[in-house]
């Protein structure tokens, strides 16, 4: 898999959030979106998401753009700001209805993924969560059907150490099985060990700031 982003621009009235950026991303590395928050992160996440249209500008998935066939890139989970679900459910019963849509996965990678992100208090309604409960909930509904393109913003966000450390082993993992990912983030500290490609976004302009010469084998 490969998209390429092509002079793409993206305004709301007169204001300008992302300006011409073109750069591409391919299977089988991590990208890490860095920036301030404002600096057009999410709205860039949501254009690669399919969720907002470029005003000016194309993003072709293997050669294909899809908002000019009105369609969204099927393979594509994403985490972008704040997860919702449905209040009164369990994290299990949220999870449970967004499987259903593709019935592609049962209970048991329901399961995988809430062990992965440590997840336990699976029975306690999403009301209740913590912001890190809420995150990491997010972050399962974006894994658990393994899909070949991750997106996710913030993905860290009032999460512990020892949890951050394992996600950051398992993209890793997911990298080398030929996995795209993308995490956009304001804390360089989250991307330095994990990505093997940073762009950084200031005032609607997207630079590489650090590109790895060889992957490690980690």
């Amino acid at each position: 898999m490969r998209i390429d982003v092509k002079n793409v621009t993206k305004k709301f009235k007169n204001n300008v959030v992302i300006n011409d950026a073109s750069l591409h991303f391919e299977s089988g590395k991590i990208y890490g979106l860095l920036g301030r928050n404002g600096s057009g992160k999410s709205i860039f996440c949501k254009m690669i998401a399919g969720l907002y249209v470029p005003t000016s500008g194309e993003i072709l998935y293997d050669g294909v753009d899809l908002n000019k066939e009105n369609r969204y890139p099927t393979n594509l989970r994403a985490l972008i700001e704040k997860p919702s679900f449905f209040p009164d459910l369990t994290g299990f019963q949220n999870l449970k209805l967004l499987a259903e849509i593709q019935n592609k996965i049962g209970d048991k990678e329901i399961d995988e993924a809430l062990s992965i992100v440590n997840l336990d208090e699976k029975q306690k309604k999403f009301s209740k969560y913590s912001l890190g409960m809420k995150q990491k909930l997010g972050i399962a509904q974006v894994i658990m059907e393994d899909p070949d393109i991750m997106i996710l913003d913030e993905p860290f966000n009032g999460i512990e150490r020892v949890t951050v450390e394992k996600l950051i082993k398992y993209f890793k993992k997911k990298s080398e099985e030929g996995k795209l990912i993308i995490i956009s983030t304001h804390i360089t500290d989250d991307l330095k060990d994990l990505t093997d490609e940073i762009f950084e976004f200031d005032n609607g302009e997207i630079h590489e700031i650090s590109k790895k010469q060889k992957k490690s084998s980690k």
